[in-house]
């Protein structure tokens, strides 16, 4: 080829490849922006809109964060030994309970907080996904100090390396007390975590057998918790040390063993492919293509070994992942909802806390999942009672300067009702400017619908524009999809 026509060749090459990596459009921005974070506003719609898909997916991948940037409860460093709890009379001892109902609203209103200002919305969406992957609940746990210490972790994790990251959370005291791993003990073990990360946490249902459980369980003994700082200790002395044989593999296992086990099946790596499939995609893969693309994110796992950004960089080039069949094919979690509708909306407050009970209402209590398999999620979402709370919600919210009670309307506190007191004055507080939202948009009603929607609304709207238009969309069960 002579010089001239290489040159040429190089040209045609280079507009080709231009061509194919052309801006997405907004259609696409907005479905890309509401999957991997909360909302899609319209000031990142324009961004989006004109990179490539490949381009949008570096971007989100690489900016994530391993740390929250909202500033903590002052009391997070204040650990409690479980023999100073002991040692309280009746009157400190129900103080102290008290203390941690308000403490636990208040880690519960710092992640909320994190989640509606982060500048990573895909880091908090991770985090909330292992946190309902790797189940640890207030209500056994009992103590805010351990799950914020939980919580960190599985933001450090999040898109890192999932061998590390369960390596890390199963020595985590906040899951050796939720899953009784503090007490095994050689020659009284106890199956909860062997189960538990067998069927939960890696290979799925039917991938084990129960002697299996039993045999981990045994390996897992001596894994403990030091009582003066609440941190991981290993006791040798209370390991056994023993033969077992856990899925054909025989020896003194360890915990760390039996992890390394578990991550060495494919199982495992399907397990948590699919998962995050039903996280971003769809329900479940529709056909045959669609179950193909899901073994491979499955084989980017066990290839670089369990990366779950490449993992994750594979869902989300998929064509599955863009086909418009899979727009509006999940339903928004009460996280989804609340937090998106905080980001897309502005809407500011002063205290997170009626945001915290309004997700409880709708059946995601934070760092609270209903039992060990965590929040079901999906259609289980929606019920009559909640699809109308949720509708309520989102109405009070966009008209909360027309609402708002009066300062002088407002009762006067009872200060044996503190918590309702802070809910009062909390409400009151909470700012949305319907104007000010809707000035980027300069008459763009078309971009309203694109921003606020993933698919056509249900109810088409009469003839209408500004804040109305709004309301209308926002009150569509189309909104309430992702």
């Amino acid at each position: 080829m002579t010089s001239s026509a290489a040159r040429i060749f190089l040209l045609l090459a280079g507009l080709a490849a231009g061509a194919a990596e052309a801006g997405m459009g907004a259609e696409d921005a907005r479905h890309f922006l509401s999957r991997t974070g909360f909302e899609a506003p319209l000031a990142r719609v324009d961004e989006y809109a004109g990179l490539s898909r490949r381009e949008a997916v570096e971007r989100e991948l690489y900016a994530v964060r391993q740390a929250a940037r909202t500033a903590p409860p002052a009391w997070v460093n204040d650990w409690q030994p479980p023999g100073r709890v002991r040692m309280m009379g009746a009157e400190e001892r129900q103080q102290y309970q008290r203390e941690l109902v308000v403490r636990g609203l208040e880690l519960k209103g710092w992640w909320l907080d994190e989640m509606r200002s982060t500048d990573s919305p895909l880091t908090e969406r991770m985090t909330l996904f292992w946190h309902n992957h790797f189940t640890s609940s207030l209500q056994k746990v009992r103590s805010p100090v351990l799950m914020y210490r939980q919580n960190l972790l599985l933001r450090r994790y999040s898109l890192g390396s999932f061998g590390e990251l369960l390596h890390a959370v199963s020595k985590n005291a906040a899951m050796l007390v939720y899953l009784d791993g503090a007490a095994n003990r050689r020659g009284q073990p106890n199956e909860n975590f062997a189960r538990e990360v067998m069927e939960l946490f890696t290979l799925g249902e039917g991938n084990y057998s129960e002697q299996d459980v039993k045999e981990a369980a045994r390996a897992f003994t001596g894994w403990s918790i030091e009582p003066d700082t609440g941190e991981f200790r290993y006791r040798p002395l209370l390991h056994d040390s023993g033969e077992k044989t856990v899925l054909g593999r025989s020896g003194d296992l360890d915990g760390d063993n039996v992890l390394d086990l578990l991550l060495a099946r494919p199982e495992t790596s399907r397990f948590i492919a699919a998962k995050l499939w039903r996280e971003f995609v769809s329900p479940a893969p529709a056909d045959e293509r669609e179950r193909a693309e899901l073994e491979r994110v499955a084989h980017t796992l066990r290839e670089t070994g369990y990366s779950i950004r490449a993992a994750l960089r594979d869902l989300l080039l998929s064509d599955a992942f863009w086909a418009p069949a899979n727009r509006g094919a999940l339903v928004k979690s009460p996280a989804d909802l609340v937090v998106g509708t905080l980001r897309q909306f502005r809407i500011d407050y002063s205290d997170p806390l009626p945001f915290v009970l309004v997700m409880r209402q709708l059946g995601q209590d934070l760092l609270a999942p209903p039992n060990v398999k965590g929040w079901p999620g999906g259609e289980a979402w929606i019920s009559s009672r909640t699809l109308l709370a949720r509708r309520q919600f989102v109405e009070r919210l966009l008209r909360v300067d027309e609402n708002r009670m009066a300062p002088e309307r407002m009762q006067a506190s009872d200060p044996a009702k503190p918590m309702q007191d802070r809910m009062m004055r909390a409400m009151l507080d909470i700012r949305f400017s319907a104007n000010e939202w809707l000035k980027p948009f300069d008459g763009r009603e078309a971009a309203v619908q694109t921003v606020l929607l993933p698919m056509p609304p249900a109810n088409p709207p009469p003839v209408g524009q500004g804040i109305e238009l709004v309301r209308a969309f926002a009150a569509d069960p189309v909104y309430q999809l992702k």
